[in-house]
């Protein structure tokens, strides 16, 4: 049997496998589906497990000797391995499960190419490293932020480690942010795609190391590659010593948003 992925580079790769689970996503909407407990209040559905299966089959049949971090199955391939691909295949489950249509699939190849699908809104958001793209209706077209929504999407989903530092509700209760921006909450990181894409203005969540989360690093690379300013909510460079994620069109919403967010408080 021939290898329908062989030639394809890595942004082809990763949009088709995010594709694939977006098809999953959308061909189980509505259904009454099972529930995995995970502990926490957070749990996954059959939705997210098929989905994951239908993209490592690709990931494994396009890239065999990668080695794959999914959100449902864990780490899987070589453990030496010198490349690996980060797979979160229902970002936004609680949403999917009460029927609402805010989620996404994500994707990322570690330190290069990347791809988020829009099960519902037939867009999928990609990126080789260097630019980034967004395929509508089967057509290409560079990814171009802009701040001119005025929209900002906040994470309010817990657990709060910036908190008693930093709250981001507390960032919405603030004169100067209610002044500037209206907020949103989708609890989906398909926000990081629509700050590349200039249908949001900013994107702020607490956290600690975001780079390498399956939920995050698709966005990230993606905002990156779009040209967007990413850092974390002290201002700092997103990493291994990063706190949570601030990604805005462009460096004025950056700097406003940092200075009414200050700098958080040391965690004892």
């Amino acid at each position: 049997m021939s290898n329908s992925y062989a030639g394809l580079d890595d942004a082809a790769v990763a949009t088709a496998a995010a594709c694939a689970g977006a098809d999953v996503v959308r061909a189980l909407y509505g259904r009454r589906l099972a529930r995995i407990d995970k502990g926490g209040g957070d749990f996954a559905t059959t939705a997210d497990v098929e989905a994951e299966k239908t993209i490592l089959g690709i990931l494994r049949e396009a890239r065999p000797g990668d080695a794959v971090l999914g959100e449902e199955s864990g780490p899987q391939g070589a453990a030496g391995a010198a490349r690996q691909w980060l797979v979160d295949p229902l970002c936004g489950t609680l949403n999917y499960a009460v029927g609402t249509m805010l989620v996404a699939v994500n994707v990322a190849l570690r330190g290069g190419a990347a791809a988020v699908a829009d099960p519902f809104g037939d867009e999928a958001y990609f990126t080789d490293g260097g630019t980034a793209w967004v395929r509508r209706h089967g057509a290409d077209a560079r990814l171009v932020p802009s701040s001119a929504t005025g929209l900002v999407d906040v994470n309010l989903d817990p657990p709060f480690p910036g908190a008693p530092g930093f709250r981001a509700v507390d960032l919405l209760a603030r004169p100067a942010f209610v002044e500037r921006f209206r907020p949103r909450v989708g609890s989906t990181t398909l926000a990081l795609s629509w700050v590349a894409a200039g249908k949001r203005a900013a994107y702020v969540t607490d956290g600690g190391d975001l780079s390498g989360s399956v939920h995050f690093a698709a966005g990230i690379a993606l905002c990156e590659a779009a040209g967007c300013v990413v850092t974390g909510i002290d201002g700092a460079p997103i990493g291994p010593t990063g706190r949570g994620l601030v990604v805005a069109a462009d460096a004025e919403t950056h700097h406003l948003l940092m200075s009414m967010i200050g700098k958080p408080r040391p965690r004892v």
